[in-house]
């Protein structure tokens, strides 16, 4: 059984995962049916290791330059909840400094779900039109 110490430290490995991008050890993390949404983002978002690593290649992976800077983790049972920001800068000069709270809900060592919680709008009127344009294609 794993304890809230265990699924604080897989979270926090997660972490360093998407900070690196590396995309594939991210969506790893996922159990196969397991849910990563933007909550605010109007489309349902992604189920299981595939999905996943092709939502977030879609959107950060044309990034020239992506900081993610950590904050605070709670851990209590199988959940775990992160306040964060990511600075996300683009090609075209336009950058972006965006909090995040997320919350994650872990079963048997893989994440059964991550909703982020983010001011979409932060991130919409910051974002060149050309990334507006890739992402609108999704990742499907």
């Amino acid at each position: 059984m794993t304890t809230a110490v265990d699924n604080k430290a897989l979270i926090e490995r997660f972490w360093g995962d998407l900070g690196r991008r590396d995309f594939e050890a991210v969506g790893a993390y996922f159990a196969p049916d397991g849910h990563y949404t933007d909550v605010p983002a109007p489309e349902e978002g992604a189920y299981g290791p595939a999905e996943v690593t092709a939502r977030l290649k879609l959107g950060i992976a044309p990034l020239a330059k992506y900081v993610l800077h950590d904050g605070p983790i709670v851990a209590d049972e199988d959940m775990v909840i992160t306040e964060h920001h990511e600075e996300w800068f683009w090609e075209s000069g336009e950058h972006v400094d965006l909090p995040f709270v997320s919350v994650h809900e872990i079963r048997d060592g893989k994440i059964i779900r991550w909703h982020d919680y983010l001011d979409l709008n932060t991130l919409l009127s910051a974002a060149p039109a050309s990334w507006l344009e890739h992402i609108s294609a999704g990742y499907k």
